[in-house]
């Protein structure tokens, strides 16, 4: 294979210093510094570069060359493209300069020159490097805790863009994934801002976000009761955790409670309040609050007492899954009743 390369860098030498013989010797007489046979510029793509060649006065002829196409014999520019000329100081410079360079530009490059003894050739290889751009990158997403999820984000650039995945909590630490990051049976604990990154060193990286939203069932963390006495008014509260946020209902024995003479619901966020102004001998006893969304229902029992009666205001939800309590609370749900 490099046998072949070589005979045929030599076959195009001979024959574009046969085009050499048709340059006018009006050029002033120069020869190229001979730095090393070939030569790399890395460039930026969008950048300028300039491919330098210095020469002296023991040249005849002189010219650039691009692959097999002449781009200038002399001063005379064969090439058509407008972001191409000449850099020329005094007599001793000879040098190309590309403005807004493309990948397309990559290639060889080669300052070819004429002297009295023999042809010289000055070989420059160009390398074009594009900055990493994210041009895919996966949609928000909301998903149901226990599902498999695969987020994608794909990248170019030249060289190859690493990539790079983290989940922007407090650790933020990075996540094993390229291209495609696999989240197997994800957890509520998992959802939130994912960045991917590509960079190649080449210029800033490129970040894009992906958010991810999981979905599940409520549990209710805490429920307080309430140790009142008769003509004060009695406040028990009731937290859930739940996505999307819960709905929440209030029933005694088996009637849903409503706002009322005498009884207000609140509801804020994930806490829900009910509280019973003006507490009677009757108001004594045991409320149920419930949490439902579309993917499940929890239920807790609270207590309002006459003081003295030693209940545990502070402990834990007594939590059950009473079946008419579940079937009282869909078809509220479905009748919006």
């Amino acid at each position: 294979m490099q046998v072949g390369r070589k005979s045929c860098w030599r076959q195009l030498q001979a024959s574009f210093f046969r085009l050499l013989c048709l340059i006018p010797t009006g050029f002033p007489v120069r020869s190229v510094d001979m730095q090393r046979a070939t030569d790399n510029i890395t460039i930026r793509q969008g950048d300028t570069a300039i491919i330098r060649c210095y020469v002296d006065d023991k040249v005849s002829k002189v010219a650039w060359l691009n692959r097999s196409n002449i781009i200038f014999a002399g001063q005379d520019k064969w090439s058509l493209d407008p972001r191409v000329d000449l850099v020329t100081k005094g007599q001793l410079e000879y040098s190309l300069r590309i403005q807004k360079v493309d990948v397309y530009d990559e290639g060889s490059y080669t300052c070819s020159i004429q002297t009295k003894q023999q042809p010289k050739t000055s070989q420059v290889y160009l390398i074009v490097q594009v900055p990493a751009n994210i041009y895919k990158v996966s949609e928000d997403i909301t998903v149901n805790e226990g599902s498999n999820v695969t987020l994608s984000c794909l990248a170019s650039g030249r060289p190859d863009p690493a990539i790079n995945w983290r989940l922007l909590n407090p650790s933020a630490e990075p996540l094993d994934g390229e291209e495609y990051l696999d989240i197997i049976g994800i957890m509520r604990n998992q959802a939130g801002r994912y960045e991917c990154k590509a960079s190649n060193d080449v210029a800033t990286p490129d970040v894009k976000y992906v958010n991810v939203v999981v979905s599940y069932p409520p549990t209710i963390k805490k429920t307080q009761s309430s140790e009142t006495p008769v003509g004060r008014m009695g406040t028990l509260q009731c937290d859930a955790t739940a996505v999307p946020t819960p709905e929440f209902e209030w029933f005694r024995d088996e009637k849903r409670l409503s706002n009322a003479q005498g009884i207000n619901i609140q509801i804020l966020g994930t806490t829900t309040i009910l509280m019973i102004a003006n507490v009677t001998e009757e108001d004594y006893g045991n409320y149920t609050c419930v949490a439902s969304n579309r993917l499940g229902v929890q239920n807790a029992s609270l207590f309002l007492y006459r003081p003295g009666t030693g209940r545990d205001i502070n402990g834990s939800a007594c939590v059950s899954q009473s079946l008419w309590l579940l079937l009282a609370c869909f078809a509220c749900l479905f009748f919006k009743c």
